[in-house]
């Protein structure tokens, strides 16, 4: 039919709102450590977070790469003429690629802006679960990378200190957010541990909604396959409903005003 070959064309250009929110603030942010990596060339610590933040980027943005090119209407358009090219090389580890990642957020931007901000704003709070998943991972992302140098900041000079170095804090807060909790690297001071806390909050809001995400992904009733797989019962076989014993009820109405008009017309003739 082709109006459900339409409405998945549509979906495959627009991906979820949420979704598309998520790449294009990721990609804000790419964009703005790029310029942080030029603006403070002379930090190695600095360096090396950015550094570790931009793979991690480029992992993501190659797996939306993917993601659009299979999901496309047309691979070869999306490609060529929707500046699929400029996607792939801005997934590609070299900083002189990255910038090609605004053409990632104006099409986010586009498409975005053909919804319309009020509708952006319904299927984000009608589409709950997604909404909350994509924001905990935003957030995840932004406490990686600001949790890592914030930490660095605050415990790398302090006394008896054991987060020296910018490996230091990205293991620190990577273990902090998994919830692992090694207790190899700790912070020493009241700073360091309230943002230990607040790394602990957001790993913990992560996890638990990533799992209560795919519980409901792999556990909760399917939306209408289960339905229109099972064919319906014959009209024989079900129990009279409603209608049924309302047009019964009407039958033998109608029975009975026969009945009374036929008795009434024998009365008349035998007058």
């Amino acid at each position: 039919m082709t109006t459900p070959r339409g409405a998945r064309k549509v979906r495959s250009e627009l991906k979820n709102t949420a979704y598309e929110i998520f790449i294009g603030l990721l990609s804000i942010l790419s964009i703005a450590n790029l310029v942080l990596m030029y603006g403070f060339a002379s930090d190695p610590s600095l360096q090396l977070i950015l550094s570790a933040m931009n793979a991690l980027f480029s992992v993501i943005f190659l797996g939306d790469f993917l993601y659009r090119l299979l999901t496309a209407p047309s691979a070869g358009r999306y490609f060529f003429r929707g500046f699929g090219w400029a996607d792939l090389l801005a997934s590609l580890p070299f900083a002189q690629l990255k910038v090609l990642r605004v053409f990632r957020l104006l099409r986010v931007v586009r498409l975005l802006r053909q919804v319309g901000i009020r509708a952006v704003g319904r299927t984000l709070l009608h589409d709950r679960a997604n909404s909350a998943l994509m924001t905990l991972l935003l957030l995840g992302i932004l406490v990686l990378q600001f949790g890592s140098l914030s930490i660095l900041a605050v415990e790398e000079d302090a006394s008896g200190a054991n987060i020296r170095s910018a490996s230091d804090a990205l293991w620190y807060t990577i273990v902090t957010i998994s919830t692992v909790g090694y207790g190899d690297q700790y912070p020493v001071t009241n700073t360091g541990r309230l943002i230990g806390t607040a790394i602990i909050i957001v790993g913990v809001g992560i996890f638990g909604t990533f799992t209560g995400y795919l519980a409901n992904l792999f556990l909760g009733p399917r939306r209408g396959g289960e339905a229109a797989a099972e064919p319906a019962p014959a009209a024989d076989e079900t129990r009279p409903g409603p209608t049924a014993d309302r047009l019964r009820a009407l039958l033998a109405q109608s029975e009975a005003a026969s009945a009374e008009l036929r008795r009434l017309l024998a009365e008349t003739d035998g007058s």
